[in-house]
């Protein structure tokens, strides 16, 4: 959600020919509602068939949505407002293959006019906007599913698989090799979803099916920098507040919307503090050169007195598996299992 306006993906759970990607309008920001936060009905304004399955979507800008669909195709839909309609304005069907059948392409992100994707088949796939042809192909970027992508920087890349590894890819390098791996220690637990704290870039965030809230500082160690305990089923999505990213969201099959929110008085980063309730396992490192050596030294001390990291559920009650969330300003919007949009237009941040 990067407008007033926000793209809902089509249930998982409806037959194929049924899928749509529909636009709504939340309304204005900053209105007082109901109890909570939450107020009203979504409008719907239009919407379009697609086909397949999708299972992630980004706007690319204020008049273009990039999906990603489970035949495979990456599917570019143009907004036209004036008519309030949606149209394909580009598809690349079968993007996502396998030799004799179709590859889900399981997510998708965008810098304009630059789109990434990537799929169960293992591959990474750069298309640029308006230009029909494929701009790079990483063909066996991964041997496992790759389940999310983001950016890091503007000509890097983090992509999660399914065996519990956070990869980081540096367009500026013709190798088709990562140019790091980090991976959970133990079991491979698989990762779902990760994002990147928009201010300090080397700091991300991953969630997998154990439903585990992982940090990690690219920048030094192979593995996470803490671990904390968050949801009872898969995490599907961890999302940063883009402007205040003292705040983060999670989503789970467990049916919560989590709100994870640090009350620090200190100018180390708020999600390399401490853990729910003071509850978390973290590990030691060597601060890296050139680092900030203050931030670094005082999460390694283990003070977690100046600084907690709590949580508040978002939603009013159990609901079935929330599957997508997005946040921008106190505006948070989330889809479910049942069918269910939820829009909270007062969160505290």
């Amino acid at each position: 959600m990067r407008s007033p306006n926000f793209i809902e993906k089509s249930n998982k759970f409806m037959k194929e020919n049924d899928n749509k990607i529909s636009l709504w309008s939340i309304g204005n920001y900053g209105s007082s509602g109901m109890e909570d936060g939450f107020e009203g009905d979504p409008q719907l304004l239009c919407e379009q068939k697609h086909d397949g399955d999708v299972l992630d979507l980004q706007f690319l800008d204020q008049d273009r949505i990039v999906t990603a669909s489970s035949t495979g195709a990456v599917t570019i839909f143009r907004n036209h407002q004036n008519s309030q309609t949606i149209s394909v304005s580009q598809r690349w069907a079968r993007a996502h293959r396998y030799p004799c059948d179709n590859a889900p392409c399981t997510g998708v992100v965008c810098s304009s006019p630059e789109i990434v994707t990537v799929g169960e088949d293992g591959r990474i796939i750069v298309f640029r906007a308006d230009q029909e042809g494929v701009i790079r192909v990483i063909e066996n970027a991964d041997s496992s599913t790759i389940h999310a992508v983001t950016y890091l920087r503007t000509t890097e890349i983090l992509t999660v698989n399914s065996i519990g590894q956070l990869k980081m890819w540096d367009f500026r390098q013709q190798c088709n090799s990562p140019s790091q791996i980090l991976s959970l220690s133990g079991d491979r637990v698989p990762l779902h979803c990760v994002d990147r704290h928009p201010n300090q870039q080397h700091i991300v965030a991953t969630g997998g099916q154990d439903g585990m809230l992982c940090v990690w500082d690219v920048r030094q160690g192979s593995t996470p920098f803490s671990l904390m305990e968050a949801h009872s089923a898969e995490m599907w999505e961890v999302h940063f507040h883009p402007t205040n990213p003292d705040h983060l969201f999670t989503c789970s099959e467990d049916g919560s919307l989590l709100h994870w929110e640090t009350s620090s008085h200190s100018d180390m980063p708020s999600f390399l503090q401490g853990g729910r309730n003071n509850s978390m396992i973290s590990r030691s490192a060597m601060a890296p050169a050139g680092g900030n050596q203050s931030l670094i030294s005082t999460w390694l001390s283990g003070d977690s007195s100046k600084g907690r990291l709590e949580t508040t559920h978002m939603l009013p009650s159990q609901t079935l598996s929330v599957n997508s969330l997005d946040v921008l300003g106190q505006c948070l919007v989330c889809g479910t299992d049942g069918e269910a949009i939820f829009v909270n237009r007062q969160v505290p941040v």
